[in-house]
């Protein structure tokens, strides 16, 4: 099975390398995980799994219960963690920027300041939340991982989500001090 850098079978197998888990409880860890830097689709999940499952990388069994859908709950597989080993030594590919907000910003003469404004305030309070959740997620793996091994690096990519978020809101000051003065100069002006 073909597993490419950073593609929806790479994560489930690191997911899964974690601990069993079910699709459900996947989506529910990325949310409180991955989610935060890491955009997987709910409905590759699901096919995901079924092609890992195909290739051995990882196993299904199904737990009954009474009165209740069974629980499809997935492991790892021996071949599966050398899989995931084999994609964490290639090197990472460039990140591929796409952000609309720099994209509005970029053709942003086409409308008033006020409206550039309102898009960057809304990044700002965007961002501000973000670093209340990395806090709060940062503190509790502290309390609830803390012999974990992983915690280290889990801790390094909350880390990258509190700098990357705090320069994102130094350069959102920055840019509606600028988007003030091109106002006041367009109000000067008339």
């Amino acid at each position: 099975m073909k597993t490419k850098g950073g593609s929806t079978p790479n994560a489930l197998l690191g997911l899964l390398s974690l601990r069993p888990m079910s699709g459900y409880d996947i989506r529910q860890l990325i949310s409180r995980s991955i989610g935060h830097f890491w955009s997987e689709s709910y409905g590759q999940i699901y096919p995901g799994l079924k092609q890992l499952a195909a290739a051995g990388l990882v196993e299904k069994k199904t737990e009954r219960n009474k009165g209740k859908p069974d629980r499809h709950l997935y492991s790892i597989t021996q071949e599966g963690r050398e899989r995931l080993r084999e994609w964490l030594k290639i090197p990472v590919s460039e990140e591929v920027a796409r952000n609309e907000l720099l994209l509005k910003l970029f053709f942003g003469s086409h409308v008033s300041a006020s409206v550039n404004r309102e898009h960057v305030m809304a990044n700002m309070e965007f961002h501000q939340r973000a670093l209340k959740v990395y806090a709060a997620t940062a503190k509790q793996l502290r309390l609830d991982e803390a012999n974990d091994p992983q915690l280290p690096y889990w801790l390094m990519t909350l880390n990258y989500g509190r700098h990357y978020s705090g320069a994102v809101l130094k350069w959102c000051k920055e840019t509606l001090a600028e988007l003030d003065a091109i106002e006041s100069k367009g109000k000067r002006r008339q």
